[in-house]
């Protein structure tokens, strides 16, 4: 009898914690956000395209004697087409990479910031390279 006392107040007590940690559970973690919303598509997609005009306005500007200023992409660029392509390709997949970087990292603003700073570098440098070549 007087081992039965703690066994039946212990089993009371396991019963109770097990009883209050289902009604009182931390609730799951609310669902991420997508990544390849609309919004991404479109900045994305805009993105590309300014790349790709950076890339043939660049290689317009060669052609004509001009020289690329950027000291990372030079040994790309002047390699031809196949040199630019991959280089516009680095330069594309770091700025995805960059945007994912912080969308997993749940930084959402700064997300959507660093992509229309992406898109407004790239369309400054494709009208430089406009003007350049005119």
């Amino acid at each position: 009898m007087k081992h039965l006392l703690p066994i039946l107040l212990l089993g009371g007590a396991m019963q109770a914690q097990s009883f209050t940690a289902s009604v009182y559970a931390i609730p799951d973690e609310p669902s991420p956000r997508p990544f390849w919303t609309v919004e991404n598509k479109v900045d994305f997609g805009i993105l590309a395209g300014l790349v790709a005009a950076d890339g043939i306005t660049t290689q317009r500007g060669l052609n004509q004697g001009l020289r690329e200023v950027n000291p990372l992409m030079r040994p790309l660029v002047t390699r031809g087409a196949g040199g630019e392509a991959v280089g516009s390709a680095l330069g594309f997949g770091a700025g995805v990479g960059v945007a994912y970087w912080l969308h997993r990292g749940h930084h959402y603003k700064a997300e959507r910031i660093t992509m229309r700073l992406m898109v407004a570098g790239e369309a400054g440098f494709v009208a430089n390279n406009i003007v350049a070549i005119h």
